[in-house]
């Protein structure tokens, strides 16, 4: 009589752990699901570059219709750059060096640094943004408004599109902020975490970026 050796079912081994599916992760035995570290890291990176060209493409339609219309325009009159815009330069300036001395407190596995820098960066952030309206306050005090000529519209257009993007980058680090009081024990949970504050560092140091090229466009240009 010919015996058989039971074979093993497809996708595991006697030991009983399983291969990686169809979709590449594996299984701890109990259902929950391993990701390389890396590919949440790629994915948010990803995401955020290609919503940052969207924002790029917005702003330099913008900044072309400014160069043509400064250029084109009897009607031109430059402005006055208000003094305390310089004050604003500096804060974001320094946000972006908080905000990248917390992702790396964060991947150094430390929470609480990493849960202060992020509020630091938040409050510059807020200061920037308070900044910003006491600039528009100065300006209006000399009686130049949106419709006053066009580079006061274009001023006042600017740097409103950019303080609200800005503000969606608060929104950002409040929700990074939020979950940084949570611990986390599991590696995808740790990772995740990671990817995102890596995202929103991406997006924070491209919103001082442009206000750096907005800055020296609004004054330097003539």
């Amino acid at each position: 009589m010919v015996t058989t050796k039971p074979v093993a079912a497809k996708g595991t081994r006697s030991g009983g752990s399983k291969f990686p599916g169809p979709n590449g992760n594996g299984s701890n035995g109990h259902g929950q699901q391993f990701r390389d570290p890396e590919s949440y890291a790629k994915r948010y990176r990803i995401g955020m570059w290609v919503g940052l060209a969207s924002v790029a493409m917005m702003f330099t339609s913008l900044s072309s219709a400014y160069i043509v219309r400064a250029a084109s325009s009897s009607d031109w009159f430059p402005l006055a750059m208000p003094r305390v815009l310089l004050l604003s330069t500096g804060l974001i300036l320094l946000s972006s060096v908080t905000i990248e001395l917390g992702r790396r407190k964060l991947k150094a596995s430390l929470a609480r640094p990493y849960s202060s820098y992020l509020l630091l960066t938040g409050l510059l952030g807020v200061a920037f943004l308070g900044s910003q309206l006491v600039a528009w306050r100065e300006l209006a005090k000399q009686g130049i408004y949106l419709a006053s000529n066009p580079h006061s519209s274009f001023f006042y257009l600017l740097t409103a599109t950019h303080g609200l993007h800005l503000i969606g980058g608060l929104l950002a680090l409040s929700f990074l902020w939020f979950r940084s009081r949570r611990p986390v024990e599991q590696a995808s949970a740790v990772a995740n975490r990671q990817a995102a504050a890596d995202a929103v560092s991406i997006y924070w140091h491209f919103m001082d970026a442009l206000w750096i090229y907005l800055f020296l466009l609004l004054f330097l240009w003539r």
